[in-house]
């Protein structure tokens, strides 16, 4: 199999934990705590990111770029940023627009930011190309 595909199912299953995660504090934020879903879902893809980020240098990537966490980890946050853009804007597209329940608007935002933030994140920090400077 080759490394990328390898690395694409890896990197689902590592997502499919995240996303676990990042429901759950989504669900507990809003239902117990009260939070809007809006600023809940963008704590929750935090924290989903960051059990991603664990998998993803433990689990998923078999070369890291950039050897040092100091780089690595706020690389992995910026390109994460634009997984969160997507996911705030569809979240609210689909809960105030489209009139869907916040924890199913969420399963169609991890949909649209799992294959840009798998790209972003094996083509600029995962691969074996020269690291830019």
């Amino acid at each position: 199999m080759p490394e990328s595909l390898s690395e694409l199912l890896l990197y689902g299953c590592a997502s499919a934990v995240a996303l676990g995660a990042d429901i759950g504090v989504l669900a507990l934020l809003v239902s117990r705590g009260g939070v809007p879903y809006l600023p809940a879902s963008i704590v929750s893809f935090i924290f989903g990111g960051a059990v991603l980020y664990l998998f993803s240098v433990s689990f998923v990537f078999r070369f890291r770029r950039y050897p040092k966490a100091a780089v690595e980890l706020p690389m992995f946050v910026a390109l994460g940023a634009v997984g969160l853009l997507i996911n705030s804007a569809v979240m609210f597209a689909a809960v105030q627009e489209a009139h869907l329940q916040y924890l199913l608007a969420k399963l169609c935002a991890a949909a649209c930011t799992f294959t840009a933030n798998f790209l972003l994140r094996r083509n600029v920090m995962f691969s074996r190309v020269a690291p830019l400077h």
